[in-house]
């Protein structure tokens, strides 16, 4: 992901800065996911997983990257406390 761009973008619900989730995070949500028990906040069960995503800098919530694309949308975002 372009570093000029990701210096911009913010979450659309919290305003806080965004940054590429670690390699560990994105283990530990495709894990949540292949177990079937993470979904997003419209509720819906994920059941792809994940190559990319953003976090926001307090983690609390991450959003999916489609294709190069982040994926902005508070339906679509993933409130990290379901992996207590």
């Amino acid at each position: 992901m372009d570093k000029r761009l990701l210096a911009i973008l913010r979450c659309p619900v919290t305003h806080k800065a965004l940054n590429l989730a670690a390699s560990q995070t994105l283990k530990d949500v495709n894990a949540a996911i292949g177990a079937g028990i993470l979904s997003n906040r419209d509720g819906r069960t994920l059941d792809e997983a994940l190559a990319e995503a953003l976090i926001t800098d307090d983690g609390k919530v991450l959003y999916p990257v489609a294709n190069g694309i982040p994926v902005l949308l508070e339906g679509e975002s993933i409130n990290m406390e379901q992996l207590g």
